[in-house]
């Protein structure tokens, strides 16, 4: 199965002031590069990624099989991460900041964030939760219930948010998805960087560079992210590849046949 992708394209300038726009209601923007397979060694190499300094992570996504929570635009995910408290998530998808109620965005636990490709941009509202003592596994190997992953603010917002008469404890369990995540910063250059790579049970990969950066210094870390990764010649070229759509697309497939 190949991942969800579209060819990079430069935006109009509606897009742009749209991005612009929402950006100014966001609390960050997140700036996001999918490397084609063929430049993967190239890349960690021109950037001196060392894959033993990467954090393990193992991703859960909860939908039904016909994806009926992404059609709505809602994911729900369950992250297990190395050396760390495992987290969930409840994202809505796109949103404009503005239209969301004050009390939900006045919320410590909500985040507003622009991400935005080469050619491509959504802003979403993600209501996060970090599990403490609780373990992720426990709900998808059906040893508790799965809404017991969830906090009273993040079952609210997808209440609101998913098709009538669906609830948490409905949902299938699409996954898991192994991540390597890295943070670090490349010799020459100040921004901090994030590659993730997604490593899909059919044996197909996605390698995805990163950075964020406050709403008023996007377009200025955009152009210089983009200096700097031509200047180590990355490719910027490729089709651009969606890592939770193709995650959710390639479990549903096998859930169906299931």
């Amino acid at each position: 199965m190949a991942a969800e992708s579209t060819r990079p394209s430069q935006l109009s300038d509606e897009e742009l002031e749209n991005v612009l726009r929402l950006a100014q209601g966001a609390d960050s923007v997140e700036l996001k590069l999918t490397i084609p397979d063929l430049h993967h060694r190239s890349t960690v190499a021109a950037l001196g990624i060392d894959p033993l300094d990467a954090q393990i992570r193992q991703v859960f996504f909860f939908d039904t099989p016909e994806l009926a929570l992404d059609a709505a635009g809602i994911v729900v995910r369950a992250r297990r991460v190395q050396n760390r408290e495992h987290d969930t998530v409840v994202k809505l998808r796109p949103v404009v900041p503005e239209d969301l109620p004050k009390k939900m965005r006045d919320s410590p636990s909500m985040v507003v964030e622009v991400d935005a490709m080469p050619g491509g941009y959504v802003c979403s509202a993600s209501l996060k939760r970090r599990l403490g003592k609780l373990d992720a596994k426990e709900a998808v190997a059906g040893s508790i219930p799965l809404r017991k992953l969830f906090s009273k603010r993040q079952r609210a917002f997808f209440a609101e948010h998913a098709p009538v008469g669906l609830g948490l404890d409905q949902l299938s369990v699409l996954g898991p998805i192994f991540v390597l995540k890295l943070n670090f910063v490349p010799e020459d250059f100040d921004q901090k960087l994030v590659a993730e790579m997604w490593l899909y049970p059919n044996g197909s990969r996605i390698l995805e560079l990163s950075t964020k950066c406050p709403p008023n210094e996007m377009f200025q870390v955009a152009a210089e992210s983009r200096a700097f990764l031509t200047s180590r010649g990355v490719d910027l070229s490729g089709r651009q590849q969606t890592k939770t759509r193709t995650a959710l697309r390639f479990f549903a497939e096998r859930a169906g046949q299931g």
